[in-house]
């Protein structure tokens, strides 16, 4: 399956250490199966004067050796497990988690559930009719080295190879 990662440089050889804590699915190493939504995201870092690239790879499970959570939508599973890793209290052990991504409705309905002006049902009935555009984060270095094989980076400004 072809993912994408966008970022002010290219990145041949993805790591854990270089990623934020206390993100949606914790400290991992963030992608998307959705070519304009990486391309979209990548248009950030121009627009703040940065280098953006946009990162392709190739992503293939070898087997089923590995601890995969996946959130289909946004209900109180995927509400919770994001609350506690934003939390810093990332207790989990996955390999991968694969879910929807905080859009920006969904990041503004977020932050009144974690301010505290929303309750969990009010913001689950928020979220309820939200579709959600997939991330796939990947935790652990050995799922990285195993299963994603680099293929290209693209810088932004070199439209004409990104359709």
């Amino acid at each position: 399956m072809r993912l994408y990662h966008s970022s002010d440089m290219s990145v041949v050889k993805p790591d854990i250490t270089h990623s934020r804590d206390y993100l949606d699915f914790g400290k991992g190493f963030y992608l998307t199966s959705i070519h304009e939504q990486a391309v979209r995201y990548a248009q950030r870092f121009a627009r703040r004067q940065r280098d953006a690239w946009l990162n392709i790879y190739e992503f293939e499970l070898d087997g089923s050796e590995w601890k995969i959570l996946k959130l289909d939508s946004y209900d109180r599973r995927w509400l919770n497990f994001v609350a506690n890793c934003r939390a810093g209290k990332d207790i989990y052990d996955y390999d991968i988690v694969i879910g929807g991504i905080a859009n920006d409705k969904v990041i503004q309905t977020l932050d009144r559930y974690f301010e505290g002006t929303l309750s969990e049902d009010e913001t689950l009935g928020l979220l309820k009719y939200e579709r959600p555009n997939i991330q796939y984060c990947i935790r652990s270095q050995k799922m990285l080295d195993v299963c994603l094989k680099y293929i290209k980076s693209i810088q932004l400004s070199n439209w004409s190879k990104l359709f």
